[in-house]
């Protein structure tokens, strides 16, 4: 039974008849704030309320950005459009090897609790934990959640 996390309100959803949308044609949206498109997910998730999603393609570039994401970096969504996820906020590595964003869209396993550093709008690196989840649909793709810690 798939979960579904709206990147924008942050309700999470099940679809028990597999008809969460509007139709068959139509990307699933959000029930709760009307957000264009629903993410899914294996598992349930349980966002923290200061938890800020980004969705990115499958070339790690930003679709959208969840309302607290702003709170988190002090970017809009405006500002983030189609620009790198790892060059646009400077998320840095933990450690040695590659990135987590690019082991989940090489691999589409999750990557939770990952402690990394953003630089904000105004300059400053701010400790984050994030965890990035893959897109399970055609066109791939990753949701990345960022929580100030």
């Amino acid at each position: 039974m798939p979960y579904y996390i709206c990147p924008n309100c942050k309700k999470r959803s099940v679809d028990i008849d597999g008809v969460e949308g509007f139709s068959a044609e139509t990307a699933l949206q959000c029930r709760s704030c009307g957000f264009g498109f629903l993410f899914e997910l294996m598992d349930d998730y349980y966002p923290a309320p200061t938890t800020g999603f980004v969705v990115c393609d499958a070339n790690a570039r930003i679709l959208a950005t969840g309302r607290d994401v702003f709170q988190v970096s002090g970017f809009e969504e405006k500002d983030v459009l189609g620009r790198d996820l790892i060059e646009t906020f400077q998320l840095s590595s933990a450690g040695e090897g590659e990135h987590p964003a690019r082991v989940v869209l090489e691999w589409g396993v999750r990557k939770l609790g990952e402690q990394l550093e953003i630089r904000t709008r105004s300059g400053r690196q701010m400790k984050v934990t994030a965890d990035f989840f893959p897109a399970y649909d055609k066109d791939g793709g990753l949701l990345v959640a960022l929580t100030p810690r």
